[in-house]
């Protein structure tokens, strides 16, 4: 019954005009204490909610940011939807969250959803490698925050994390205990963190003297743990073994540690094992996990803020920016047995 409640039938039942029903609603500091009290107790009596989409299409904006994530079933990106609904609840402001489930084309249909419910603006982390997704989305007029990816800052705004020092931190860790054997697992190099860590892993050997044959790489599809699975196969495989494992993520790394454990071969006795991201499952495996850490939460929150710049009252002083931040190595007992 509530839903077929309208402002006329609450204004008719407080004894008052639409207008002032309205006012009620959307600048309640306008109307007197008691008819604004009169006009709430109507609103609860009858059930009444306000049709925000109609009022949102008469505003020509709407307070939901949408958030187009690569994989829910990551908490990595579980943390950046949490930072970014942080960001939008702190703005009353509330986020729809849809996984692409790394699709280019679940992608695109996304992008006509949001265009189709003229969403404040979208927060993404693209699928589509191509770059033809976003750049037919370019065309609306909707604005965009791309969210672990890089993108120059003509052309919007991005946030993201220096995965070329991640690599780095990683690798560097692992020589300084004496391994001089190391593979490098990897999702699809054409994703450019997974390009971008590898890089970071080869500057660290030739801060060595080491070459690029150094690092074994085990490529596999998809960064989830049954790939990890599947890389730590794969590793058992290889003769001479490495003595250390650096992972494009936290999930891989737990499937490799899966697959080890399995087979009998000690962490970090006989293989120390690095991760990236450092999720909370990282810290809680068997053998808690040393990971890069990415400040997922802060990139979300990050991202949602400038969103909300761009999209606000003051959109016209907004500049786009792109936001690089840092990344932090957490050595745990994974990594700690050093090479003999």
């Amino acid at each position: 019954m509530a839903s077929g409640v309208g402002i006329k039938e609450v204004a008719r039942e407080a004894g008052v005009s639409v207008g002032t029903v309205s006012n009620v609603i959307n600048r309640p500091e306008s109307v007197s204490e008691a008819t604004r009290d009169r006009v709430q107790a109507v609103i609860e009596r009858l059930g009444y909610v306000r049709q925000e989409s109609a009022r949102q299409l008469r505003a020509g904006h709407s307070r939901i940011v949408a958030l187009l994530v690569l994989d829910m079933a990551n908490p990595f990106f579980a943390q950046i939807a949490r930072g970014a609904e942080r960001a939008a609840r702190e703005a009353g402001l509330g986020v729809m969250v849809c996984n692409s489930a790394h699709s280019p084309e679940a992608e695109a249909v996304y992008l006509g959803l949001f265009a189709e419910q003229r969403v404040r603006g979208v927060l993404m982390t693209p699928a589509d490698m191509t770059g033809r997704n976003l750049a037919s989305f370019r065309r609306r007029p909707i604005p965009f925050v791309l969210v672990d990816r890089v993108l120059p800052s003509a052309e919007g705004c991005s946030v993201s994390v220096d995965d070329v020092t991640g690599g780095q931190l990683a690798v560097r860790h692992l020589l300084g205990l004496g391994h001089r054997a190391i593979a490098y697992v990897s999702g699809p190099m054409r994703l450019a963190q997974c390009r971008d860590r590898r890089e970071g892993a080869l500057r660290a050997l030739r801060a060595e003297g080491l070459g690029a044959s150094a690092l074994r790489h085990v490529e596999v599809e998809r960064l989830d743990v049954v790939s990890g699975r599947d890389a730590g196969a794969r590793l058992l495989g290889i003769s001479p073994r490495p003595t250390a494992v650096f992972c494009a993520n936290d999930l891989l790394a737990l499937g490799v540690l899966q697959a080890l454990y399995g087979a009998g071969v000690s962490v970090p006795g006989e293989v120390a094992l690095v991760g990236y991201d450092d999720i909370e499952f990282a810290a809680a495996a068997a053998v808690p996990l040393t990971s890069v850490r990415q400040p997922a939460f802060r990139m979300g929150h990050a991202a949602a803020e400038l969103l909300i710049e761009e999209t606000g009252k003051r959109a016209g002083d907004h500049r786009h920016q792109r936001i690089v931040l840092q990344p932090e190595l957490v050595v745990r007992g994974s990594s700690l047995a050093r090479s003999r």
